[in-house]
C-alpha cells in the first residue's frame, strides 16, 4: 500500500536519528511532507533534503522554538495532519532513585515530558481549527511496568507522557484529533547502544526479559507510528499503543 498519508504535513521531534529518522522516511514513502525539529545541525539540513521536506533547529524544552517548528510548517505547507512528539534523553546519570540528583531528575523531564506538553500545546490549535488531526507522542514499554535496572527519571516521564496523551486523546476527541501514546520495547538505535555499550550486564539482565530475545529495530517502530499517523487508525485514540515485542505481556520467556 502507498499514499496511507498523501499530502498531509507531519512534524517529527528528535528526527535525525533513531525512531524519529526511521518515521521520517517512512513517512515520506507515504506521500507526507515531513518537517523536522532537531538540534542536529550538522545531520538536519540533509535529512530534510532526503525527505523532501524542512529541518528547524529546535530545543524541546523551548516554548518559543516549538511553537516556530509547527508554525513552520502551518505557513509553509498549509496544514499540521501529524505530529510525532518523540525527541527524548536517557542519560546516564539518570539511575537509581538513590543515586539520581535533582539536576538529573529535572533535566529528562523537561526534555522527555515537558516538551511533549509543549508540542501538544503548539499543534492542537492548528488540528482544532482543520477538525482532524493524529497526535502520537513517544512514552515507553516502561511506562507500564516496573524495572529493578532503574532510570528513574525516565521511567516517570514516560508514564507522565502516557497519561497526558491518554487525557488529551479524551478531552479533543469529538472535535477530530486523535492522541495516542507509542510505548516501544527496547530499540536499537544509538541510544540505546550507547547506554548498553556502558553497561553490558544492564543490557543482559534487560534483553533475557524478550519473548521475541531481540530488541526491536526503528522501522519495526516506524510502521506502527505511520499507522498511528494513518486514517487506518481512525477509531483509536487515547490508547497506549505496545509495540515491545511482548515483553510487557511476559511473566517467563521462551527457552532457547
Amino acid at each position: 500500500m502507498t499514499g496511507r498519508l498523501q499530502g498531509k504535513v507531519a512534524v517529527i521531534t528528535g528526527g535525525c536519528s533513531g525512531i524519529g529518522l526511521a518515521t521520517g522516511r517512512r513517512f515520506a514513502e507515504e506521500g507526507a511532507t515531513v518537517v523536522i525539529g532537531d538540534l542536529d545541525d550538522t545531520r538536519g539540513p540533509a535529512v530534510a533534503e532526503e525527505l523532501g521536506g524542512a529541518y528547524l533547529r529546535t530545543d524541546v524544552t523551548d516554548p518559543d522554538g516549538v511553537e516556530a517548528l509547527f508554525a513552520l510548517a502551518k505557513n509553509t505547507y498549509g496544514s499540521v495532519d501529524v505530529a510525532f512528539n518523540n525527541a527524548g534523553i536517557s542519560p546516564p546519570e539518570d539511575d537509581s532513585i538513590l543515586t539520581t540528583d535533582l539536576a538529573a531528575w529535572r533535566k529528562v523531564q523537561e526534555v522527555n515530558l515537558t516538551s511533549v506538553y509543549l508540542c501538544c500545546k503548539a499543534a492542537l490549535p492548528y488540528m482544532l481549527e482543520q477538525g482532524r488531526g493524529s497526535i502520537i507522542n513517544t512514552a515507553s514499554f516502561v511506562a507500564v511496568m516496573g524495572a529493578a535496572t532503574s532510570q528513574i527519571s525516565y521511567t516517570a516521564s514516560k508514564g507522565g507522557v502516557l497519561s497526558m496523551s491518554r487525557e488529551l486523546g479524551v478531552q479533543f476527541a469529538r472535535q477530530g484529533v486523535r492522541v495516542n501514546a507509542l510505548c516501544p520495547g527496547p530499540v536499537n538505535t544509538p541510544l540505546l547502544q550507547e547506554l548498553f555499550a556502558k553497561d553490558p550486564e544492564r543490557a543482559a539482565r534487560r534483553l533475557v526479559h524478550n519473548p521475541v530475545g531481540r530488541f526491536a529495530e526503528p522501522t519495526e517502530i516506524a510502521n506502527a507510528v505511520l499507522f498511528l499517523a494513518s486514517d487506518e487508525s481512525s477509531f483509536i485514540t487515547a490508547s497506549q499503543f505496545l509495540v515491545d515485542g511482548g515483553i510487557s505481556g511476559a511473566y517467563v520467556t521462551p527457552l532457547d
